[in-house]
């Protein structure tokens, strides 16, 4: 991993994203020459809204959140935001607009502070760290830590419980602000407590910006503004829960197998 080349960008355009609509336009991708994962994706997402992706595992919607991250280009088509390609737009400018809270968000050994602040490029205070943390219903464990921001949480954030890290996750995602929300799964591997903790902390966090959600249960989705649902890479069709359940076979049997579990 240490001889891996450094991800470097050619594009210089700084664009503020905020308030502008992204588009997948004609987007197909593959990873190996004549193994296609997505087939000609057509998505918007408006300033905002709540757009979702569902749909059975292997689908290919992890796959357009890393376009979306810029890990990887299209095969063809393109990802626009306002009529900007966003592969004009400087790397670091574009990834300092996204936040991402994943099913196992990264922390890091280290204190609750460090973990909080780490990657920010201004500084904080510590009244601005607690006032996240309350927005994201973590300042009541970290107040009951034996040294509170201070509070060492260990390798990978072992010290902490599961909706303990994933709220650490979500106040660092208030505190950067960002203008494009992007959640993957976030409360996939959390008990019903802890989903209920942290489905409150996103709920407040989506408020006022455009957020992108890959989950599979159904409670996460339904109250999304859109609905894409992408099967085999290729989206078999999108609207709201509703006009989905009656458009779409594939999702209608999708809502009916949810409710079997």
């Amino acid at each position: 991993m240490l001889n891996e080349p450094i991800e470097e960008s050619a594009a210089d355009q700084k664009v503020d994203v905020a308030c502008k609509e992204l588009q997948l336009q004609n987007v197909s991708f593959s990873y190996e020459k004549d193994k296609q994962i997505l087939h000609d994706i057509n998505e918007v997402a408006k300033p905002n809204t709540v757009v979702a992706f569902a749909g059975p595992s292997g689908g290919g919607k992890s796959t357009i959140f890393s376009l979306i991250e810029r890990f990887y280009k299209p095969t063809s088509g393109k990802i626009t935001i306002g009529n900007e390609n966003i592969d004009n737009i400087d790397l670091t400018n574009w990834r300092h607009q996204i936040g991402l809270v994943g099913q196992n968000s990264a922390v890091m050994p280290g204190t609750i502070r460090e973990n909080l602040v780490y990657g920010l490029d201004h500084e904080v205070n510590d009244d601005e760290l607690w006032r996240v943390l309350k927005m994201a219903y973590a300042d009541k464990f970290v107040k009951e830590s034996e040294d509170d921001l201070g509070t060492q949480i260990g390798e990978r954030g072992v010290k902490l419980s599961g909706g303990q890290r994933q709220r650490i996750a979500i106040a660092r995602a208030f505190l950067r602000d960002p203008n494009i929300l992007m959640l993957d799964e976030a409360t996939a591997s959390l008990d019903s407590e802890s989903e209920a903790m942290v489905q409150k902390a996103l709920t407040s966090l989506m408020k006022n910006r455009m957020t992108l959600v890959i989950a599979h249960r159904l409670s996460t989705i339904v109250d999304a503004d859109r609905i894409y649902f992408i099967d085999h890479g290729t989206v078999s069709g999108s609207g709201t829960h509703e006009e989905l359940v009656k458009s779409t076979p594939l999702y209608a049997e999708y809502v009916h197998n949810q409710f079997k579990k």
